[in-house]
């Protein structure tokens, strides 16, 4: 008979394996490999293709400063808001007390929160951006990374120039409680003034947009954009097909999926993706 507490570590095992990619066994960590197809990629390969795994198309996750260089004119972006960091509001403790979680993530990701947030350049636009970092907690929800989206949000409606949003969450940050669910409605109820503004609101869902994040700000762009791949959804499958007791269609909460069945409205290679977005800004703007 197995335990409660090894069944949990069996799954927690599953859920690492499931999103990790395996650096193979040599100097230097020269080779990645896909944990997708499970095709060795070069390094520098796989850098210069935009992290992109060149067999199979799977698009790795991506760091902020990733984001900002594959997306922004070089030197324009200009961050704001980073004073601005969590509490520990609840002395919330499991594993770990929330307060070292939070130090130790700043460490491991060299970030302050799971979302960073500016204006920059994309082509000749200029606009006001906020970019999740799945590297940071999973890309919570906290109460700051509400806070910094809805600041981006009000700047685009003081600047009037369009906002963009890049999400990769697992959704709101049980550390904080209702502080992190009161988020949704905050950043929801932002994009209201800025559309009543008629001021364009474009939001790029990259790998995994998940819970509480996508039932609020995620969901809410004018333009919906996402990489090809990516699982977007509120609760995950597995949990879905344990509680309906059946099985998933093919795809099921994928880009493509979602793009079917008009929850997006396009996906784009991330190779395309700083063109189309342009190309959408000047649609925009004229």
């Amino acid at each position: 008979m197995i335990s409660i507490h090894d069944w949990f570590s069996k799954k927690k095992k599953e859920k690492a394996l499931e999103y990790k990619a395996e650096k193979l066994d040599i100097p230097g960590d020269l080779w990645v490999k896909c944990y997708k197809c499970g095709e060795a990629i070069y390094n520098k390969d796989l850098i210069s293709n935009l992290k992109v795994c060149t067999k199979c198309g799977y698009h790795f996750k991506l760091s902020f400063d990733e984001r900002i260089s594959m997306l922004a004119e070089e030197n324009s972006f200009e961050e704001f808001d980073s004073e601005i960091r969590s509490k520990d509001f609840l002395d919330f403790k499991d594993s770990q007390q929330y307060s070292k979680r939070l130090q130790s993530a700043g460490e491991k990701s060299g970030l302050t929160e799971a979302i960073v947030s500016g204006t920059c350049r994309i082509g000749e636009h200029q606009v006001s951006i906020a970019v999740m970092d799945f590297s940071f907690m999973g890309g919570s929800m906290g109460s700051v990374v509400g806070e910094r989206e809805t600041r981006m949000i009000e700047r685009a409606i003081e600047k009037r120039i369009p906002a963009v949003t890049i999400t990769a969450s697992g959704g709101a940050r049980m550390q904080e409680g209702i502080m992190s669910l009161m988020q949704m409605a905050k950043t929801s109820a932002a994009l209201s003034r800025l559309k009543a503004c008629g001021i364009p609101h474009i939001c790029i869902l990259t790998d995994p947009t998940t819970g509480g994040t996508t039932a609020s700000f995620a969901m809410l762009g004018d333009i919906n954009i996402a990489e090809p791949g990516a699982l977007i959804g509120f609760a995950g499958p597995r949990v879905i097909e344990q509680t309906i007791r059946q099985k998933l269609p093919p795809g099921f909460q994928r880009s493509e999926y979602l793009l079917s069945h008009g929850m997006v409205d396009i996906v784009v290679e991330r190779s395309k993706l700083k063109d189309t977005l342009a190309k959408i800004l000047t649609f925009y703007k004229e």
